[in-house]
């Protein structure tokens, strides 16, 4: 896998998170074939990247509520 620039694409965050900017995730749009993810309280720390077909299933593990307490 080639590094991927992250200077350049845009950051969004879920429309469920809180508005004071608490613990967040934030994604990049726009990376065909994967999903930048970050820490939206450390913008210019690490992301993590991963396979879009992972984190769909992921999404869609966290919708089902299989990480329930």
């Amino acid at each position: 896998m080639h590094p991927i620039d992250l200077s350049v694409v845009t950051w969004r965050k879920s429309t469920y998170s809180n508005p004071d900017g608490g613990q967040c995730l934030e994604v990049a749009d726009g990376v065909p074939g994967f999903v930048p993810v970050r820490d939206s309280k450390t913008p210019h720390g690490q992301a993590l990247v991963f396979p879009a077909a992972e984190w769909a299933c992921f999404v869609a593990a966290v919708r089902q509520g299989d990480f329930s307490a």
